[in-house]
């Protein structure tokens, strides 16, 4: 058996491990215009990770939740919020903790973003930080999702000390990194395989993939750039 990553636009990813379990993480569906037709209702979902509160992010994490019932892993006061809306199975954590789920190990690293929620009267609550996750799969290989961030020197560390066979980085630029940002996120990342993400869903997230890719010649990493509700199996060469 195999392990197979789609992307469902934006930052929107779903992770099937060869145990038969699936992740789904940032999940934005239902409004998302990059999310295909076909993958607006989620089958299976039996671990829910969130990097923030923005409603790009978790705009469907409720309702998910609700049907589902998966195991939820946020930021603390996010997974509480989650709870709070009737998510029953709550696993929070927090930055520079790890905790297995569904089979999978599970890092929380430090994200360069803010994380405010939304309540649906338009009042905005603290939703702790914005945050990363590195997931370990059962085969060792280690997929990184950046969230909405920056570049920030701790990427060193994140390298250092989990070393991500493929990062999946934010560069569509305004609210997050661009492409000349996500150049040196890789450098100091120094993954295998880079995956774009957060690009190209609104006229104003300009940043272009295609222009990562003299980076990833020079820097040696492999860019794969995936079609809304592509699935991949996670092989490297």
């Amino acid at each position: 058996m195999a392990n197979y990553l789609t992307w469902l636009g934006h930052s929107t990813f779903r992770i099937e491990t060869a145990e038969g379990k699936v992740i789904l993480i940032d999940p934005w569906i239902k409004d998302n215009p990059l999310c295909p037709d076909s993958e607006k209702k989620q089958k299976q979902v039996d671990v829910l990770l969130c990097t923030h509160g923005h409603g790009d992010h978790i705009g469907d994490a409720v309702a998910v939740c609700l049907e589902h019932q998966p195991t939820v892993v946020g930021i603390f006061e996010l997974a509480l919020w989650l709870g709070s809306k009737g998510a029953k199975n709550v696993s929070p954590m927090n930055k520079g903790g790890t905790q297995e789920v569904g089979g999978v190990k599970v890092t929380m690293v430090h994200a360069v973003h803010s994380c405010g929620i939304q309540e649906e009267d338009g009042s905005f609550i603290y939703g702790g930080e914005a945050c990363g996750y590195v997931v370990e799969l059962s085969d060792g290989l280690k997929l990184y999702h950046a969230g909405d961030t920056g570049p920030f020197s701790d990427m060193q560390i994140i390298h250092d000390l989990y070393k991500p066979d493929i990062a999946l980085l934010p560069m569509g630029d305004l609210f997050t990194m661009g492409i000349r940002e996500a150049e040196y996120a890789c450098k100091l990342l120094k993954p295998r395989a880079v995956v774009p993400m957060h690009f190209g869903t609104f006229p104003v997230l300009t940043g272009d993939p295609h222009k990562l890719a003299p980076a990833a010649k020079q820097q040696g990493f492999d860019l794969w750039e995936l079609k809304p509700g592509e699935r991949r199996e996670l092989k490297l060469a």
